[in-house]
């Protein structure tokens, strides 16, 4: 009789350890990935917004990492905040001093030392934009002593700008903004970024030209401060999971994005 007591005795014990080590394992992974009681989601803004970038709102702001975060939250059943900045050099820097909690931004080797990343979620073609009436029309042209070009400061197209090009001089500048404003002006003669935002300013910018050539793909991918295993193991599962149920289609499609095709690499 007892040892037929013995297996469901032990099937009870199972079951109350499963429900306790649930709970418990939730709690290690909320203790870790949002310390403060709120998932804070680092944000950068621009005016084009798009796969990586954000917009300011009269409620708030918008773009596909707002989304995600916003349901990355929900899912760990926290409140969520943006921590918004100028660039996507500024999120970087502010890592180590425990501004934020995940980001979505581009990727390159320099950042993979800094932070862990999750699966790609966005790759983009880098090109530059002339300033207008500018007669470049290709790299070879752009590529010409005192030909000053602007990037975006400390980002992943920035130091592949300046390894692109052997003659012109690249110089960062901390907001899109501020750029927009210069390359309007003729204060440069042109500007490095991924294609679909230039492609959006030039619709602002009268006479511009984007070029038809590439200079760099850009990935963009969630991320987490280093040494967070937890927090990592749940970004990774839930980008792969927006990436199958369609979550990731729906964020490109309510920030203007309908037209451009999901190019992501899950792992």
């Amino acid at each position: 009789m007892l040892n037929r007591i013995l297996p469901g005795m032990a099937g009870i014990v199972l079951g109350i350890s499963i429900m306790t080590a649930t709970p418990a394992g939730a709690d290690a992974l909320k203790d870790e990935i949002a310390p403060t009681g709120k998932l804070r989601v680092a944000i950068a803004i621009s005016p084009a917004g798009g796969a990586f970038w954000s917009t300011k709102t009269e409620t708030g702001y918008a773009g596909v990492p707002v989304d995600l975060g916003r349901e990355m939250a929900a899912q760990l059943g926290v409140p969520v905040e943006y921590v918004a900045h100028q660039n996507s050099g500024q999120i970087v820097d502010a890592t180590s001093k425990g501004t934020w909690d995940v980001t979505f931004l581009p990727k390159d080797p320099e950042r993979e030392g800094r932070m862990s990343f999750g699966p790609i979620y966005e790759v983009a073609d880098a090109t530059y934009i002339t300033k207008p009436g500018s007669t470049v029309t290709n790299f070879a042209t752009l590529d010409q002593p005192g030909t000053k070009v602007a990037a975006v400061n400390n980002t992943t197209t920035m130091r592949g700008a300046i390894v692109h090009l052997k003659n012109a001089k690249v110089t960062g500048y901390q907001s899109y903004d501020e750029i927009f404003d210069l390359l309007s002006k003729g204060g440069a003669d042109a500007f490095a970024l991924s294609r679909d935002q230039l492609n959006a300013m030039a619709k602002k910018i009268p006479g511009t030209r984007v070029l038809d050539e590439t200079f760099k793909q850009t990935v963009t991918a969630v991320a987490v401060p280093p040494n967070h295993p937890q927090s990592l193991a749940f970004v990774v599962k839930f980008m792969n999971e927006a990436v199958a149920s369609g979550m990731l289609r729906k964020a490109y499609d309510n920030n203007g994005l309908k037209d451009r095709p999901v190019r992501t690499q899950t792992k």
